[in-house]
């Protein structure tokens, strides 16, 4: 494959929206003319219980089709997945490595626990985004919109109008706008370093 290809793992508990999240973002850059990829790891999953998600979104065809073992960016959605070696949360991580946790801890704080020399770390409070525009705890709408604060494979603008068109049939006009809206907020409220 040939082109620019960015790497995603999702790191989250059983039903904080990884897995939809991985998949969505994965099917809104093909309307940007990008090729995308998303899947969640299969394992025992329960609510509640660690589990990955991956994306892959690139210039070209996608020939891979396995887990990503070195991202270039990590999205937590869960801070505590943090404190467990399990979780595996800076597995294949380096220098380099932007990593996005839902905290209301700085940067910094974050980047002393992950214990990454060189990786990049940005926080975004994407729990009480969630809280605040849709009504429940679902931090993974808010946290494409900090990914797409520190990333151009789409604009706030282009990820709102996919998210228009792929949850319009399901969904009341409420939680779509309150998606939007919690999309919009973690843009412009995540911490850089």
């Amino acid at each position: 494959m040939s082109g620019k290809m960015t790497e995603i793992r999702w790191h989250a508990r059983g039903g904080q929206g990884a897995k939809t999240a991985a998949m969505f973002l994965a099917e809104a850059v093909l309307e940007k003319g990008k090729f995308g990829q998303g899947f969640p790891e299969y394992g025992p999953e329960r609510r509640g219980a660690p589990m990955r998600g991956y994306t892959r979104i690139a210039d070209a065809p996608i020939r891979r089709h396995c887990m990503i073992e070195h991202p270039g960016i990590v999205i937590v959605l869960d801070p505590t997945l943090m404190d467990s070696a399990a979780a595996g949360v800076t597995a294949g991580t380096g220098e380099g490595t932007v990593f996005i946790v839902n905290t209301t801890e700085k940067p910094a704080t974050v980047a002393s626990k992950l214990g990454v020399k060189g990786a990049v770390v940005h926080t975004v409070d994407a729990t009480g985004i969630a809280l605040d525009t849709i009504g429940r705890p679902i931090p993974n709408m808010p946290m494409i919109g900090a990914l797409l604060a520190v990333n151009d494979m789409m604009t706030v603008a282009e990820l709102k109008s996919a998210l228009v068109d792929q949850l319009s049939s399901k969904f009341s006009q409420v939680i779509i706008d309150g998606n939007l809206n919690a999309v919009d907020r973690a843009s412009k409220e995540l911490v850089s370093a």
